[in-house]
């Protein structure tokens, strides 16, 4: 049986009288990467802030490493990297200057624990002396990873790490992520890109305070149980409003140049599809069957 690392119960969350996490319970096991994947707005943050002691929850019961987040907080916090959503390093110190700081708030050294950190520090070294707020954001990533991880936590906490970063530095990123996992640290991150959550163990799908489904990404797409297909053609806008008018059509959403289309029957008629998309004046009309990925789940799950 796995370790728990992480335990969730229940958690509520209120801010005056809108309710940001409506009651979600998920657990992280020791040695995992676990993914919340959801849009802004979803409750990830509050989620995390609050499983890193920095906000109380209004119900629940949350634990880390059997630690309570509201009665062992100073335990907590010695156990936990902690990277937030925005860049929160000082901008006017330099590189090594911000990673100094934070080893030392810790009662280490950037040499005691720099083998932890080697692989993602190696990249930035060069520019130890640049002040952090002239850093490239995949650079302010790496000094933030850094940063987080000087202390040799448990658990490595992070809220959508790769926004705003371009895409190769999120492949860098999250390749880090894996090498730091197989060293056995538990990580739990936050991301609204849904092609992340394939690199994770297992994710909870969460939308306006709920989670929707928690369990590999593997499992989660397999259970998608539709049929689905793209669909395009010259005129992508009046596409999406006449195929959602068709009463054997059940759900419609833009991906790309395509449209994801499921059918409430059991078998979608492409060539009968076609005949009438012909007859709405639709040119250049192309259909194929494809495989659901985990946005696909998502906006299936949504509709439900």
């Amino acid at each position: 049986m796995n370790e728990i690392a992480v335990e969730v119960q229940n958690l509520k969350k209120s801010y005056e009288k809108e309710e940001a996490v409506k009651g979600v319970s998920f657990s992280v096991s020791k040695g995992e990467l676990f993914g919340l994947i959801g849009p802004d707005g979803a409750g990830k943050t509050s989620i995390l802030r609050i499983i890193t002691t920095l906000l109380f929850p209004t119900e629940g019961k949350i634990t880390v490493l059997d630690s309570d987040v509201v009665k062992d907080y100073k335990k907590i916090r010695t156990n936990i990297g902690y990277m937030p959503q925005r860049f929160s390093l000082y901008q006017d110190l330099s590189v090594e200057e911000n990673l100094t700081f934070f080893a030392r708030i810790f009662g280490t050294t950037i040499e005691e624990n720099y083998d932890l950190i080697k692989d993602i520090y190696s990249h930035i070294e060069p520019f130890k002396d640049r002040l952090a707020g002239k850093l490239s954001g995949g650079m302010k990533q790496k000094l933030a990873l850094s940063c987080a991880l000087i202390h040799s936590p448990d658990i490595l906490i992070l809220d959508e790490p790769t926004t705003g970063v371009d895409a190769v530095s999120r492949k860098e990123f999250w390749e880090m992520l894996i090498r730091l996992k197989e060293k056995g640290i538990t990580i739990l991150v936050s991301t609204p890109y849904m092609d992340e959550a394939n690199l994770c163990d297992r994710v909870a799908l969460i939308q306006n305070g709920d989670i929707m489904s928690i369990d590999t990404p593997e499992k989660i797409i397999g259970d998608f149980g539709q049929k689905l297909w793209a669909v395009k053609s010259n005129n992508i806008y009046q596409l999406i409003n006449d195929l959602r008018r068709l009463d054997f059509i059940d759900t419609v959403f833009p991906f790309g140049e395509f449209l994801h289309v499921t059918s409430n029957t059991e078998d979608l008629n492409i060539t009968e599809l076609k005949s009438i998309l012909n007859e709405k004046n639709h040119l250049g009309i192309k259909i194929q069957q494809v495989e659901a990925n985990i946005e696909d789940c998502f906006m299936q799950l949504m509709t439900k």
